[in-house]
């Protein structure tokens, strides 16, 4: 291990960190992830980052059929990433709350820092 010249461990270390693992949903946390390693679903939450659309207009925007969009958003809706609102017959999207504005924000800031 990279700076580990001699093994020491600190229990009282390892020991915090178990608890807050065991306190943690890790596994919802890392399939909200896995969901979050699509291009294309990454970029339809940074086009409803500021703005609802309908699935007519991310069909639009990301070249792809009405049907691909509608799959998509299922699968964001389901991780709670997305929000719907129906309005006649027009579905609008947006993202689910200001936990998915702050995650992008955070993230898009760090992916644009220079190293």
């Amino acid at each position: 291990m990279e700076g580990c010249t001699e093994r020491t461990v600190h229990p009282g270390q390892v020991e915090a960190a178990r608890s807050a693992l065991a306190a943690a949903p890790v596994a919802a946390l890392a399939e909200t992830f896995r969901t979050l390693g699509d291009p294309t679903r990454v970029g339809i939450l940074l086009a409803l980052a500021d703005r609802e659309l309908c699935g007519c207009d991310l069909s639009e925007l990301f070249g792809v059929t009405p049907s691909a969009i509608s799959h998509q958003l299922r699968l964001l809706k389901a991780h709670r990433l997305v929000r719907a609102r129906r309005e006649g017959k027009l579905v609008y999207y947006g993202l689910d709350d200001e936990h998915v504005h702050t995650l992008f924000a955070e993230g898009r800031k760090h992916v644009e820092e220079r190293w």
